[in-house]
């Protein structure tokens, strides 16, 4: 069986918006080789449709300046959740009906890990149905003052603690998985 793993950047004060903003001054190269490490253990990507629109816009024009990374990205069949799209332009297979229903099978299916960017509504599914197996929250130490929030209206979640990262830069990854206790 297949892992869903979500990778998600947030700041200090839970903020998830705009990352090209204040991530930036951090992408060195550990950034970089804790990032490919996820790419290369998965064989698709799962998207909510705005994360898959702002990708589709700029992972395209990127391979000179990412080289393997960016090949990886736009070679990996991606899999878009959303009630609205009617295309995709960028290798993806659109996810309309019980996305519960769909993410499952694809986690049924065999392969190596699926990997989820993004933050937002499809989360409320995810979680409801227990469906994401790590979260990796990618903490910056940037303070954004305004934006988005993480995971923000959902009900209360325990989680549990399985691997802590940290990089020279400051940005702790926190990977965690279900069953934590209050």
């Amino acid at each position: 069986m297949r892992k869903l793993i979500e990778s998600t950047f947030v700041t200090l004060d839970g903020a998830i918006s705009a990352p090209e903003k204040w991530g930036r001054p951090y992408f060195d190269e550990e950034y970089a080789g804790y990032a490919r490490d996820l790419l290369f253990a998965s064989d698709a990507l799962l998207l909510g449709r705005r994360t898959y629109e702002d990708f589709a816009r700029v992972w395209p024009r990127m391979e000179a300046v990412e080289g393997e990374y960016a090949v990886r990205m736009n070679s990996l069949p991606k899999y878009v959740a959303s009630r609205t799209l009617t295309e995709t332009t960028w290798n993806a297979t659109i996810l309309d009906g019980d996305v519960a229903k769909e993410v499952a099978g694809l986690k049924e299916q065999p392969g190596q890990n699926i990997l989820k960017f993004g933050t937002g509504e499809l989360d409320r599914t995810l979680l409801e149905h227990k469906l994401v197996d790590e979260y990796h929250f990618w903490m910056y130490p940037t303070i954004a003052g305004s934006g988005e929030r993480l995971l923000d209206g959902l009900n209360t979640t325990h989680l549990k603690l399985i691997k802590t990262t940290t990089f020279a830069s400051g940005v702790i990854v926190l990977a965690y998985t279900h069953g934590g206790t209050a």
